[in-house]
C-alpha cells in the first residue's frame, strides 16, 4: 500500500498509508493530511490514485511542490521518490508497485530463504562484533504505525556495535524506525511475505545490506542479514 513517510529536521514524525481515490494535504484542518505550518498553504497539493498509480497535483501553493528538487504542477510519483512541501520532506515508498519482474524477483527471494532457513538458522552464533567503530550511544529506535501482522516467526534487530551493541530491538509493528535524527534514518516494515527494509533519510551511503549500498528500493531482509546505518552495525534474525 502507498505510504507517505514525513520527517522535519530529520526526524520522522508521521507516516501515511493512502486509502483513499483522492487525499488532500494542507495546513487545513479539513485537509486528510494536516501539516500545520505557515509554510504549508491552506490547501496545498492532492494526490489521486487511479490504475495502481499515484499522482500528485499542486494547488497554487504559495511556496511551491517540490519533487526529487524539482517544482513540479503535477507529477506520478514513483517509489522512493522525496517530496518537498515547505520544510518537510514526505518520502513516497510504495513497493507493490514496482515492476512485475522486481515482484519475481523478490519471490524467488523468499522462496530461498524458506529453503535455506535450516541452513542459516545458527548465523547468529558464528558472528562477533566488529571491532573499529565508535560509540554511537545516542542510537535510537522509535515505533510507527498500527497493530502488528500476523507472522509465524518473531523478528528482530541485534544491536552489534555502539552504544547499544547487544541489545535487541524487537520487530513487534508494522513500521520500525531505526536512526539517529540528523544523521540517517531507516524503515523496517513487516507485510504478509516477511520484512523490507527501506532507506528514508541522510546520505545514501548511510544504509547499507551485506556490505552493499541500499539505495532508495525496499529490499527484502533474510535471516542472518547484516545492517550497517550511519556507521551502527546490526543483525537481523527470525526468530523460532
Amino acid at each position: 500500500m502507498p505510504t507517505l513517510v514525513i520527517s522535519i529536521d530529520g526526524a520522522v514524525i508521521k507516516e501515511v498509508q493512502l486509502t483513499k481515490e483522492r487525499t488532500t494535504l494542507g495546513r487545513r484542518p479539513y485537509n486528510d493530511i494536516v501539516i500545520d505550518n505557515l509554510a504549508v498553504s491552506g490547501e496545498h497539493a492532492v494526490l489521486t490514485m487511479a490504475n495502481g498509480l499515484v499522482t500528485i497535483e499542486d494547488l497554487r501553493s504559495t511556496n511551491g511542490t517540490h519533487v526529487n528538487g524539482n517544482a513540479i504542477e503535477r507529477c506520478t510519483l514513483k517509489n522512493g521518490d522525496l517530496l518537498d512541501v515547505g520544510r518537510y520532506k514526505i518520502r513516497f515508498l510504495d513497493d507493490e508497485a514496482d515492476k512485475p519482474s522486481r515482484r519475481q524477483g523478490l519471490t524467488a527471494t523468499l522462496k530461498t530463504m524458506a529453503a535455506t532457513a535450516g541452513e542459516t538458522r545458527g548465523l547468529g552464533s558464528k558472528l562477533s562484533s566488529p571491532s573499529g567503530f565508535g560509540e554511537v550511544s545516542s542510537f535510537s529506535s522509535t515505533l510507527q504505525g498500527g497493530p502488528a501482522l500476523p507472522t509465524q516467526r518473531r523478528a528482530t534487530i541485534r544491536m552489534l556495535t555502539g552504544g547499544l551493541a547487544g541489545q535487541e530491538v524487537a520487530l513487534y509493528k508494522v513500521v520500525t524506525t531505526l536512526g539517529k535524527p540528523g544523521v540517517a534514518i531507516a524503515s523496517i516494515t513487516q507485510k504478509p511475505h516477511g520484512f523490507v527494509l527501506t532507506h528514508i533519510e541522510g546520505e545514501s551511503t548511510a544504509l547499507k545490506l551485506n556490505g552493499q549500498n541500499v539505495g532508495p528500493l525496499p529490499v527484502p531482509l533474510l535471516h542472518g542479514d547484516m545492517v550497517e546505518l550511519a556507521g551502527t552495525q546490526m543483525q537481523f534474525v527470525v526468530g523460532e
